[in-house]
């Protein structure tokens, strides 16, 4: 039997298509950001170039440390629409709009229509999402296997009939999950649904998930790209990825600055705003069932404790990592934005069992992004030239207080698109690769060197369509300098300052870029914006930008 849609759940529906569209708007409207994007941008093109599709490599050297398929999703849309940045994060647009669909569908499973279309959007409007979503390849799509995995085992848990059906997608999407970013992808959904398990003492239905028939399709599909490497290159390869890009990560503090055990606290908090307040009261309300023992397996008491569950366990895992980074834990946030579209949902129903607990949250929000707008106005209002980003004045929206969720919700959604129309193409002039590859490609023979001293713009490599040097100490640039090779590098003008006298009398300055300094001290008293300088062993008129 059909049944039409409410008014309500169609206002919610051009909600979330005005929340999503920024996320496939001038893809190509800004250049490549380094260093992440730039890797997942050039090694699917060198792959193409190479008619190599086992053996990833970057700046024309091997790059085994991660699996190949976040670079073979790309290598479909170059070959179809090109090579460019816009179809590089179209590919990533797609797996975000995934896991947009992907919360829609939680919540719809769980709650009802009207939380999956309100965790939808309150996933697509979330100003961090839509930025991981420009730029980060393989974490977006890691969190979209994941999480589809976690949708196929709430949908076997609510369709006993087809739970076999059901298993063997869960399982696909945690092998493909292998392939994106290692065993992580296995480790963690397991771990969370056989903690789900042990809350209501259902050890007895592990035999349920049907273990080794999973087992043989994880192994479908991760073997044999790692038995071709393996017959390639012997297990040096594999033992330095599980090894070095896996274990030691986890145990060692391999770079980055030093992160607490509770790091991914004000991350989840920050990265999933002003949402996450909801996360709050909805966490009380999953404890109380646990305590109470409510529900049976597929009900919305049992279903929302699974959520409340595979976001404790990745934040809890990653929490002992001694290197921690906040797109670790991406996969959380359609399970975060399931449980408020839930809660959020009994909200505007008016039911009473949470309304004033909601009403109260509600309220936080309100105060909170009225002081979020006034900071902002505070940062950036003043027309201090080197801070100044086009459409930052707009975010005085942030300043009026929304008690209704939904315009909150479209509130966030539009600084989503002046984020896109205006600010980000605006920061083009602090991100000095493109318009330095365009001086080198103007002046450089073919047997030229170009690269980078002391600093990481790996995105070279994209633009010259070239290998590039990555140099860090002295004694390389020196010896660069003085090869007689035709050389080009770029470097900080603090570096450049230390080094030119010791380099050889014919280098000269052909270009000075201002970078942005995101450190709030240096905003407030108004630092000037360190410089990146392009120099080179070649003539050219010097440009400062």
């Amino acid at each position: 039997m059909k049944t039409s849609l409410t008014r309500t759940q169609w206002a919610l529906i051009v909600i979330l298509a005005f929340a999503a569209a920024p996320y496939v708007i001038r893809l190509g409207a800004s250049s490549l950001w380094d260093s992440n994007e730039a890797f997942y941008a050039e090694t699917p093109r060198e792959m193409i170039e190479s008619q190599d599709y086992i053996n990833p490599t970057f700046n024309f050297r091997p790059r085994l440390n991660k699996p190949p398929l976040s670079y073979w999703m790309v290598v479909p849309f170059y070959k179809s629409l090109g090579i460019s940045e816009a179809v590089e994060r179209l590919a990533i647009a797609c797996g975000a709009m995934i896991i947009i669909a992907t919360a829609y569908g939680l919540g719809h499973v769980v709650f009802s229509v009207e939380a999956g279309l309100l965790a939808a959007i309150g996933l697509a409007a979330a100003p961090r999402f839509l930025m991981f979503s420009r730029r980060i390849m393989i974490d977006v799509y890691l969190a979209m296997f994941m999480t589809l995995a976690l949708l196929m085992f709430m949908l076997a848990e609510r369709r006993p009939d087809r739970r076999r059906l059901f298993l063997i997608l869960m399982y696909t999407f945690i092998g493909l999950g292998v392939m994106t970013k290692g065993p992580v992808a296995m480790v963690l959904p397991i771990a969370a649904l056989v903690i789900y398990l042990a809350v209501y003492r259902q050890f007895n239905r592990l035999r349920e998930l049907m273990p080794a028939t999973g087992l043989v399709i994880v192994a479908a599909i991760v073997l044999p790209w790692y038995v071709s490497i393996y017959y390639q290159h012997g297990w040096s390869h594999i033992e330095t990825f599980i090894l070095k890009d896996n274990l030691s990560r986890y145990t060692q503090q391999l770079w980055g600055p030093r992160r607490g055990f509770f790091f991914y606290v004000p991350v989840m908090f920050g990265d999933f705003f002003p949402w996450s307040l909801f996360l709050i009261p909805c966490s009380w309300l999953a404890a109380r069932r646990i305590w109470t023992g409510k529900g049976q397996p597929g009900s919305q008491a049992r279903s929302s404790v699974l959520l409340a569950i595979w976001i404790i366990v990745i934040v809890a895992f990653f929490s002992f990592s001694k290197s921690k980074e906040d797109l670790y834990i991406l996969p959380i946030y359609p399970a975060a934005a399931a449980l408020v579209g839930g809660a959020l949902a009994s909200f505007i129903g008016g039911k009473p069992d949470r309304k004033t607990l909601l009403r109260l949250t509600t309220l936080m929000l309100a105060a909170l992004i009225a002081a979020a707008g006034v900071v902002i106005l505070y940062l950036f209002s003043i027309r201090i030239q080197p801070y100044e980003l086009a459409g930052a004045r707009l975010a005085a929206l942030l300043n009026r207080p929304r008690s209704a969720v939904l315009a909150t919700a479209i509130t966030l959604a539009a600084c989503n698109w002046m984020f896109v129309l205006w600010t980000l193409p605006d920061f083009e002039r602090f991100k000095p690769v493109h318009s330095a590859c365009e001086v080198i490609t103007s002046l450089a023979g073919p047997d030229a060197l170009a690269g980078y001293y002391k600093t990481a713009y790996p995105s070279m490599v994209f633009y010259l369509r070239r290998p590039i040097f990555e140099y860090y100490e002295q004694g390389a640039i020196e010896a660069a300098f003085s090869s007689g090779k035709e050389i080009f590098c770029m470097m900080t003008a603090v570096e450049y300052e230390g080094i030119k006298a010791r380099l050889p009398a014919q280098t000269r300055l052909l270009a000075s870029y201002p970078i942005f300094q995101v450190k709030l001290k240096s905003i407030l008293e108004r630092v000037e914006l360190p410089q990146v300088v392009l120099i080179s062993n070649k003539g050219g008129t010097t440009s400062t930008q």
